[in-house]
């Protein structure tokens, strides 16, 4: 089993930059993929970054490319997620998930089975 502890989330100012972390309790040697999502009130939860643990490969959704990079540490097992030039919109509470399994598709929450933290708020100020 592994457990999942995000931080790193605060209020911070439109334009400003926030990373975020996330922490893998038991040794990563079965993960495949690590990805973050976020949720807003009132809406479903969204894809944000997901990360190929072996490769080190990247997937993003045009709502975040050029402005989030994510990013992981194999010897602390733990997962980034670089936040710049944050808009209003991307206020949310982040989600950390990983896979056993290499995603067919990153952007899919139930392909993360029942790997998830338990979140951190981000909100960004106009």
């Amino acid at each position: 089993q592994v457990q999942l502890v995000e931080s790193g989330g605060g209020l911070v100012q439109a334009g400003g930059s926030l990373r975020l972390s996330c922490a893998a309790s038991a040794r990563t040697f079965s993960l495949r993929a690590m990805a973050w999502f976020r949720q807003a009130p009132g809406k479903e939860r969204e894809f944000v970054a997901g990360i190929n643990w072996s490769d080190g490969g990247t997937y993003y959704p045009d709502s975040v490319k050029g402005r989030f990079t994510i990013s992981r540490d194999n010897a602390k097992s733990t997962v980034y997620l670089q936040m710049n030039s944050l808009k209003p919109e991307d206020t949310a509470v982040y989600y950390c998930t990983a896979s056993n399994n290499y995603p067919e598709n990153y952007a899919l929450p139930s392909t993360y089975g029942d790997y998830w933290g338990q979140g951190t708020q981000v909100t960004v100020s106009s």
